[in-house]
């Protein structure tokens, strides 16, 4: 991995898109850090100061938690399955080996076109995001990307290290072809299979994490992505109105901003109330600042993720005026 950074800008004159609406879903079930604290050796305090984690939730399918997430991003814009020409799923849980759990949530939602799986880990919305901009400029007029997982059944619950960390989530958001040069500025996407054993888990096991060695390369991986996309895009760290993460660890996000030069005013974090959920962290993080009305169209936004294989991903964005957007009939 070089230190230099090398991002990508999409190519002048390339097709651009912008996201139009969004959606997330979350299991009923709420694990608290006292449900732990009652049956494994910890505590709510130190699982807190370790993780920045209060609760998450278990439960569902990873295809229901889709679907609950992408016909809520659908219903926001107005459209149905109908209006979709891509279904792009990230995720590292699919609920079957064959076929492709995209399949069963593009039938749920009534979508025409195209759909896959997609997995990067907890970079894998990210990478969606990439992709999806890349269809669009192809041709394609809108594509639904969604990160979903349960990774509770991924997950030893009797292992201290892992089971206080992880929950099940999905977020989701419609990426739509747009008359302008888009929204994406600059992206970086990388993998080295060669750190691929720091976490992994077998079909049909659970996951193993070397979780030091895990937290050392997420903090060099994500400020070295961050600056990648922030070079490709012509922007720094200052420029920034809001950055998400990927919601894996609170000291994690605090390493890496801290080196980023970047404080917490300008955090959009739901670690306290999601856990870890993988690829539907960044969008459940996005969505949360979205609806807290923390982002104004012009801001631009860095999403930044990491995750096994060692996979990383960022990308800058030029926030749209969503309303300007669906007033003008682009989402009919």
């Amino acid at each position: 991995m070089s230190d230099t950074p090398t991002g990508t800008r999409p190519a002048p004159g390339t097709r651009g898109a912008a996201i139009v609406s969004w959606g997330t879903a979350l299991p009923d079930n709420v694990v608290t850090n006292a449900d732990f604290e009652a049956r494994l050796d910890t505590t709510d305090a130190w699982i807190t100061e370790r993780t920045g984690i209060k609760e998450r939730r278990h439960g569902g399918s990873t295809a229901s938690l889709a679907t609950e997430a992408g016909r809520a991003a659908l219903d926001a814009a107005g459209l149905t399955g109908d209006d979709i020409d891509y279904l792009l799923l990230a995720t590292t849980t699919p609920d079957y080996q064959i076929p492709s759990t995209a399949s069963e949530v593009e039938d749920a939602l009534g979508i025409r076109g195209g759909a896959s799986d997609l997995n990067a880990a907890c970079s894998g919305f990210v990478y969606a995001l990439v992709h999806a901009h890349g269809l669009i400029a192809m041709g394609l007029q809108r594509v639904l990307i969604i990160g979903a997982e349960t990774m509770s059944r991924v997950t030893d619950m009797e292992d201290r290290n892992t089971a206080i960390l992880f929950g099940d989530g999905a977020g989701a958001v419609v990426v739509e072809a747009t008359d302008d040069d888009g929204q994406l500025l600059g992206f970086d996407l990388g993998s080295d299979g060669s750190l691929r054993s720091l976490l992994d888990a077998p079909i049909g096991g659970v996951m193993q994490m070397n979780g030091k060695e895990v937290f050392r390369q997420a903090v060099t991986v994500m400020v070295r992505s961050a600056n990648a996309s922030l070079a490709a895009a012509g922007a720094t760290a200052d420029d920034l109105a809001l950055v998400v993460p990927h919601q894996a660890n609170i000291r994690i996000i605090d390493a890496a901003c801290n080196r980023l030069g970047i404080g917490s005013d300008r955090l959009a974090t739901v670690l306290h109330a999601t856990g870890n959920t993988s690829s539907a962290s960044i969008p459940l993080a996005l969505v949360d600042a979205l609806d807290a009305g923390r982002v104004a169209p012009g801001d631009l936004v860095l999403l930044v993720g990491f995750g096994a294989g060692m996979s990383w991903a960022s990308a800058v964005v030029r926030w749209p005026d969503v309303d300007a957007l669906r007033s003008s009939g682009a989402t009919s």
